[in-house]
């Protein structure tokens, strides 16, 4: 609606993962070195966790952008369901295109798959997206997976990324095993004021902006309202955009930006 006004070629606080509008902050550079060693090194688990729209999905994205990953890619997007479910969820996503009725069937062909994927040259990566919402038998159920080797070489990398309430789960007796074997964790925590600055500034770039649009005003306001984290910054910039469109103004200030919060506060509350 609003992009002749403003002279954008796209809207640059979509709220839907774009690896385009992916700004690496110190933190995000940092994480995806560690997985970028986590996958190349051959490492069996790794995980990263963070709080409600600190950006975990949009780094998954950014990461599978990735040329010099050579892998087969799995992703699960939301762990919660039962063992014969998640196995046929992750027989589709690995196009491994068998059918399967019981939990032996699928190991025998799983094997067989991860086999001829490491005689390829190549790794699979097993991608579990809210991880969070695991249950403690398929949590050891993915742990079993990763006993399938071939001279002590991992056949399979699994990537847990989930919110906070992650951790817990990890640190339950249960899982020590699990915990034990997980060599790259990486914790995501929101971007500060000066980041939230360069964040905003990105996306406006990339969507063809020559143009600063938030004053400095703005962009502490901006803060104040999401505390650093990326989805809400994505909510009140895309409500300010539009309210200076209404207005006929390209200037988003500070006023403008707290009629928004004030009008969007049920989002933090």
């Amino acid at each position: 609606m609003y992009l002749t006004h403003y002279n954008l070629t796209l809207k640059p606080f979509e709220e839907s993962p774009d690896p385009r509008f992916f700004w690496l902050s110190e933190k995000h550079k940092n994480t995806l070195a560690c997985l970028r060693y986590g996958i190349k090194e051959n490492k069996a688990f790794f995980l990263v966790n963070g709080d409600i729209g600190t950006g975990k999905t949009s780094l998954i994205n950014y990461l599978l952008l990735d040329n010099d990953i050579d892998a087969i890619v799995a992703t699960i997007p939301d762990p919660d369901l039962s063992i014969l479910d998640f196995f046929k969820m992750l027989s589709k996503e690995f196009n491994i295109n068998i059918d399967f009725n019981t939990k032996g069937d699928f190991l025998i062909q799983f094997e067989h798959f991860l086999l001829n994927t490491y005689s390829e040259e190549k790794r699979a990566l097993l991608i579990i997206d809210e991880a969070q919402r695991l249950n403690q038998q398929l949590m050891e159920q993915i742990r079993l997976l990763s006993n399938i080797e071939r001279k002590d070489v991992n056949l399979i990398n699994i990537f847990f990324a989930g919110q906070n309430g992650l951790n817990e789960l990890i640190r339950d007796e249960k899982n020590k095993s699990l915990r034990q074997r997980i060599t790259v964790h990486y914790t995501i925590e929101p971007l500060t004021e000066p980041e939230t600055q360069e964040y905003i500034k990105y996306r406006l770039m990339v969507a063809g902006s020559k143009t600063e649009f938030f004053s400095d005003e703005a962009v502490h306001e901006i803060f104040s309202f999401s505390k650093g984290y990326p989805r809400l910054i994505n909510i009140i910039c895309d409500r300010a955009l539009l309210t200076g469109y209404v207005s006929e103004t390209k200037k988003m200030t500070g006023a403008i930006v707290k009629q928004c919060a004030d009008d969007l506060k049920l989002l933090v509350e």
